[in-house]
């Protein structure tokens, strides 16, 4: 494999800005596609079996996913941990904090496939350069299809603008079909727009220091209503577990 591409673009904006959008084209060179991402359609298509998020009976059954938990250390060296509950408190998610929500797990072959593994590593990399002081990671990947109805907009974030409570986020497009709108915006902490941009690529990618920005995404609803309509995206977040 090439030897590691230059993240020092994304560095400088995440150091400067707090969030940073790469375009398809540049997270291709940075992912070192296509020979480092050599299973995306596998990888991709798995979204197609993602399970509903029960969490969200109650505001619509809009969204399907999956959970795993992944560690990394100073080495390098990346690890799938035990299946275990995803958390947040009440100060980071105020619809569904303070509870172990426990999703169905990504599947073996996705978790142990080239190309979560590249955007992991790639992830490893980048976050590692903004705190290289962090000796190990604690690392969540979430696999969310949004889908969107005539009857019932699509929510990728029904908590509103908010924080994820860890360090670093990365929000990978991996396919949109049929839809409109979704919209990430970013804002400072008093709530000022700082940003917006629309993912609409495969490969499209918001990047956000979660401690200093919050973050947020539009409802995404259907050009055509007679037609199934979804937003699949893959979020990884990175929290220090020194």
């Amino acid at each position: 494999m090439p030897s590691s591409p230059d993240t020092s673009t994304l560095h400088n904006q995440l150091q400067h800005d707090g969030f940073a959008f790469a375009t398809a084209e540049h997270m291709r060179d940075l992912l070192q596609a296509p020979s480092a991402l050599s299973d995306w359609a596998v990888f991709a298509a798995s979204w197609n079996d993602l399970a509903p998020d029960t969490y969200l009976a109650t505001r619509g059954r809009y969204r399907r996913r999956r959970h795993a938990v992944f560690s990394a250390d100073a080495t390098g060296e990346i690890r799938r941990e035990p299946h275990q509950p995803h958390y947040q408190s009440l100060n980071y998610n105020p619809l569904q904090g303070d509870i172990q929500r426990w999703f169905e797990p990504v599947h073996p072959t996705t978790a142990d496939g080239t190309s979560l593994h590249r955007i992991l590593a790639f992830s490893r990399e980048l976050f590692g350069t903004l705190a290289p002081a962090t000796r190990r990671w604690h690392i969540e990947v979430h696999q969310f299809r949004i889908e969107a109805r005539a009857d019932e907009a699509g929510e990728p974030t029904p908590e509103g603008v908010h924080r994820d409570g860890v360090d670093y986020v990365l929000v990978l497009l991996i396919d949109r079909s049929n839809i409109e709108s979704g919209t990430t915006t970013i804002h400072a902490h008093d709530g000022t727009l700082l940003g917006s941009f629309t993912l609409t690529h495969a490969l499209d990618a918001a990047l956000v220091d979660d401690a200093r920005v919050y973050h947020g995404v539009t409802a995404v609803t259907p050009l055509d209503p007679t037609k199934p309509a979804h937003r699949d995206v893959l979020v990884v977040t990175f929290k220090a577990a020194n």
